[in-house]
């Protein structure tokens, strides 16, 4: 029989009954019925119930485990009584009695539980890291991370690509992050540099003429860390093809993300259609460019209804230039107390708060109609005043129309009803304003919108973020689904709002739509041949079609204040390589960490990562970073200067 084992954790079955095996694995749970052990064993596949009584040879020893020891058990395969088997475990309808034992590896007083649902808190988990990825959770998000990676490959290699592996040392690169800078020793003074992607030596193989590359490929970047980034390092699907425009490159790597998310979506549907969204049009919609698209609310640019209206801070805040007012719709959330809470909300963003309008039904009463038809007697054959117009549900819209008598008397009956706006907004602006709001957003009764104003930049994040909780409390957002955006024609460039200087906003090495002679207009307008893939409101893609030609690119740059020397400095080795012959190309790279993630359902790409840095960028089980010893620093002829502020 082998050292340690004839059978997995996962393997015995009813037909195994009778015979004798050998299994290894480490003690999950112990559970004493008098005089009875049952113990609970577990490996990498499965857990298998073994047990142990005063007729077991090795009772004794079995009496002194304790959770996550490591064993190896012989033993008979028993069948269990029928009201005992569980039902939930594959081996659920056997057990085994223990005859032998054998301490592979005995534990110390535990840090955290492995069995069990109980919360720890990160530090302690990342710190001990080999205790936690034991647990079931951990362990299914790290088989569906291996699993997600093999499929990829697989439909990469099935739509006729190959895989090549790029260099980790290379040169620095700026990619809007910051490098980690790898000392030479034998360069003193010099530094080679983790890459950030492997964005120019793929673009290089293009010019190579190997026209589809694909790789699993780790990338470095020393960044602030947040829930779906690593402040370290990362894996992507990179790929890059030639001859190819946007919509070739939309057209081969969607069956192979679809594909991907339908193999893992465990019950959840996967949308076939991917819509195409301008950047301008994601950022008007949903205030941001990574859009959920389960949640059906889109936002609106409302501002001709505020403009010159009763309510003085929207009126006066759009005679500046470059304002709105947008709306965000909150279908069925037209309660005071619901608008309230997303004002509060906004407050807590760190805005002054958001303006409301809930619709409920109003139905006449014997003295509406007394006072609507006293006014018509009034202004009969002219336009009717405010009040009646009230009264008439704002129907004389944003001018007071005339109305015959016959109108006033059709109208006017006590019982009949229309939709009006309510709360402060409302009040001050009127029924016909708010009507035509109503209008516009398609609402009805028993639903809200809310406002914000100012210069979009200076707002949007927070409507987006607010349009997210609207979605979510009011039960709009569909979370059984995964839903696909592409955002397309990204600005290039973008001014600084103090110093009126022109910069990148966007991939400087995109080409713009247009080409050389886009860039002799307004730099503002000039669009690039640049998309990402939003999917559940995390952007899970990025790529663009990439500038070949040094004319243009040269001048891309000169329009963002760098000189042909400047890049020619920094980027040399892509722009010589461009003057024999490139081919126009293109390409994308895909997030594992977060695709892995939202398959997982997961919140962090920690919980996807088998051993990732926290969120000050340390390895605690590890002790990285670390401080290099004198030796280690003669050698790269280096000194440490302390900041002792």
């Amino acid at each position: 029989m082998h050292p340690f084992r004839s059978h997995t954790c996962a393997d015995l079955r009813k037909s195994d009954v009778g015979g004798t095996v050998r299994l290894s694995g480490w003690v999950h749970r112990v559970r004493d019925h008098g005089g009875v052990l049952f113990i609970d064993l577990r490996d990498h596949y499965g857990i298998t119930q073994v047990l142990a009584d005063s007729d077991s040879p090795v009772f004794a020893e079995v009496e002194k485990l304790r959770s996550e020891w490591c064993i190896r058990i012989d033993g008979k395969v028993l069948a269990r009584d029928e009201s005992l088997v569980n039902p939930k475990l594959p081996t659920g309808e056997v057990e085994v009695f223990i005859e032998d034992m054998e301490v592979l590896g005995a534990a110390d007083e535990l840090p955290l539980m492995v069995f069990g649902d109980q919360e720890y808190p990160e530090e302690t988990r990342l710190k001990y890291r080999y205790l936690d990825l034991r647990r079931e959770a951990m362990q299914d998000n790290m088989k569906l991370r291996s699993d997600v990676v093999a499929s990829m490959r697989r439909r990469m290699w099935d739509q006729g690509f190959r895989e090549y592996q790029t260099p980790i040392i290379t040169a620095s690169s700026p990619e809007g992050a910051r490098d980690f800078l790898v000392p030479s020793r034998l360069h003193p003074g010099r530094f080679y540099a983790l890459p950030q992607a492997p964005q120019q030596f793929k673009q290089l193989l293009m010019v190579s003429g190997f026209d589809k590359y694909f790789q699993i490929a780790p990338c470095f970047r020393d960044e602030d860390p947040r829930a779906d980034r690593s402040p370290t390092d990362f894996y992507q699907l990179d790929m890059e093809m030639s001859f190819v425009t946007q919509q070739d490159v939309f057209d081969t790597i969607k069956p192979v993300l679809q594909g991907v998310f339908e193999e893992f979506a465990d019950g959840k549907s996967v949308d076939s259609v991917w819509p195409q969204i301008s950047y301008r049009d994601a950022a008007l919609w949903y205030g941001t460019d990574k859009p959920d698209l389960r949640n059906p609310i889109k936002m609106a640019d409302v501002s001709e209804h505020f403009r010159g209206s009763g309510f003085a801070i929207f009126a006066k805040l759009l005679e500046q230039d470059g304002t709105e007012v947008r709306a965000i719709p909150a279908p069925t959330g037209g309660s005071r107390k619901f608008c309230d809470r997303m004002n509060a909300f906004a407050q807590k963003e760190g805005l002054p708060g958001m303006g409301y309008i809930f619709w409920r039904e109003k139905t006449l009463t014997q003295e509406d109609v007394d006072t609507i038809s006293e006014d018509f007697k009034r202004w009969e054959g002219s336009f009717l005043n405010e009040k009646a117009s009230e009264a008439l549900g704002g129907k004389s819209g944003a001018t007071y129309t005339r109305y015959s008598a016959k109108d006033v008397e059709f109208h006017a009956k006590v019982g009949s009803s229309w939709l009006e706006g309510a709360g402060p907004l409302a009040k001050n602006i009127g029924p016909a304003r708010t009507e035509a709001i109503r209008q516009q957003l398609g609402l009805g009764k028993g639903d809200a919108a809310f406002f914000l104003g100012g210069k979009p930049k200076a707002f949007q994040r927070v409507a987006g973020l607010a349009r997210d909780v609207i979605g979510a409390e009011l039960g709009l957002t569909d979370e059984n689904r995964f839903a696909f955006a592409w955002i397309v024609d990204f600005p290039i460039y973008e001014q600084d709002a103090d110093t009126g200087e022109i910069d990148f906003e966007h991939n400087p090495f995109s080409m713009p739509q247009g080409g050389l002679e886009a860039l002799s207009g307004d730099p503002l307008e000039v669009l690039g041949w640049q998309y990402d893939l939003a999917c559940n409101g995390a952007e899970i893609l990025s790529g663009a079609i990439r500038n070949h030609k040094p004319e243009i690119m040269f001048k891309a740059f000169e329009i963002a204040g760098y000189g042909e020397d400047e890049v020619r400095k920094r980027f040399g080795g892509m722009v010589n390589a461009f003057r024999y012959g490139a081919p126009p190309h293109g390409g994308c790279a895909a997030g594992i960490d977060r695709i892995v993630m939202l398959l997982a359902g997961e919140e962090t790409i920690r919980d996807v990562v088998l051993f990732p840095m926290n969120q000050r960028a340390e390895d605690l089980m590890m002790d990285a970073p670390s401080a290099p010893t004198n030796e280690q620093l003669r050698e790269l002829h280096l000194r440490v200067v302390r900041d002792d502020t």
